[in-house]
């Protein structure tokens, strides 16, 4: 009874002991009451999401790097850029410090992804990742993200609106993207030509977008009219469909 909350109940139960469910309530949920401090748990709980999101991210990345290596035009120029360097030119060993041609090969692999590594920026979802970017330091810096935010937007209201300037190459690029509803790292991923024809037709004009997207619907609704993947399930949805019984005879 040392604690003040713990007599209060214990008085509680001297007026009312007719209220004998009530009292056996307020003794459990006081006993097995979690003792640990909630905020200890939210922190390490946001440091293991941390520690989930930069590992899987690294293994995006690497997987990325894997791939590129497999793909021709990148490999010849990795490989041309190695021997340019001198990576793949050494003398071979004599005596015990000769290697199988397995280790070689291994050596001359990681040799291009390092290449590949250094040479080609990678961008999107499978970029290489940055501490930054983690939840634990996003919810750090997110005042600083919020002021900064405030202050570009204020910069945006004043440079635009209020002194009707004319959109940059950078400011129309955000103004596509918006509309797009894409995320940085997801336009980021897109090539340049496709960039350079959002630009073409100004697509930061809300009209010009809406006609290109009408236009990328009915792409896209040909593309499935034409693919056998998609007529064999219309077929199939015509004929049978997901909610259709049927029963064979083995």
């Amino acid at each position: 009874l040392q604690d003040e909350e713990t007599r209060k109940d214990y008085d509680y139960m001297l007026d009312h002991p007719e209220e004998y469910y009530r009292h056996y309530y307020h003794y459990y949920s006081r006993r097995l009451a979690p003792k640990v401090d909630v905020r200890i748990v939210i922190l390490v709980t946001v440091c293991a999401i941390s520690v989930f999101q930069f590992f899987s991210w690294w293994s995006s990345y690497n997987e990325a790097i894997n791939y590129l290596a497999t793909v021709p035009k990148y490999r010849i120029q990795a490989t041309e850029i190695a021997r340019q360097q001198g990576l793949l030119n050494k003398t071979k060993e004599k005596g015990k410090n000769r290697r199988s041609k397995e280790e070689i090969r291994e050596e001359e692999e990681e040799i291009i992804k390092d290449i590949i590594k250094n040479k080609i920026e990678i961008k999107g979802g499978y970029q290489k990742p940055k501490i930054y970017d983690i939840l634990l330091f996003q919810i750090l810096l997110a005042p600083f993200y919020l002021c900064k935010y405030i202050v570009w937007y204020c910069w945006w209201i004043y440079c635009f609106t209020i002194k009707g300037r004319e959109y940059g190459v950078e400011e129309k690029l955000y103004i596509i993207r918006r509309y797009m509803k894409m995320s940085q790292s997801q336009f980021d991923s897109l090539e340049d030509h496709q960039k350079e024809t959002f630009l073409e037709r100004q697509l930061w004009i809300r009209e010009n977008y809406e006609v290109y997207k009408r236009e990328q619907e009915e792409e896209l609704k040909k593309k499935m009219a034409m693919d056998p993947r998609w007529k064999r399930y219309r077929r199939w949805m015509k004929n049978e469909g997901p909610g259709r019984l049927t029963f064979i005879d083995d």
